[in-house]
């Protein structure tokens, strides 16, 4: 083969890979930015999930911390006063503006919070926010 057909030749062989890796590089972009989305929205969900749970339990101790002094007095019973324990449980989710439920009962305080945040990329596939839940308890110490 002369020289001058090799040079003619080797353009229309390597026609048709023109772009690949064009292609290819835009392929790999696109899975970096969605692994890179993910990644985000799972930080965002881990930080309220643990915002939630470190409202929920402080929010339980709050309630836990309200005790029925008239059964300690006179008994020596510790137990929760329940009226109170309510209304300072939920008092401090008002406080820190976070959504929840409280139970109580004479021997424990349990406090559920759901936590809202905006999501940053899953709005691209129809969900607006995240919703996550966490729960406590608390419960007075007897000894």
């Amino acid at each position: 083969m002369t020289l001058r057909r090799l040079r003619t030749a080797l353009p229309t062989a390597a026609g048709g890979d023109r772009g690949s890796a064009t292609v290819f590089g835009l392929f790999l972009i696109m899975v970096v930015l969605v692994f890179a989305g993910a990644i985000l929205e799972v930080g965002v969900a881990m930080s309220a999930r643990g915002h939630a749970t470190d409202i929920a339990q402080q929010a339980a101790r709050a309630g836990a911390n309200q005790l029925n002094l008239a059964a300690l007095r006179e008994a020596g019973v510790v137990q929760i006063d329940p009226t109170a324990a309510q209304a300072a449980a939920t008092a401090f989710l008002t406080q820190m503006g976070e959504q929840g439920t409280v139970t109580v009962t004479a021997e424990e305080v349990q406090v559920t919070v759901t936590v809202t945040r905006p999501g940053i990329l899953v709005p691209l596939l129809g969900i607006e926010t995240l919703t996550l839940r966490a729960t406590a308890s608390a419960a007075p110490i007897t000894g």
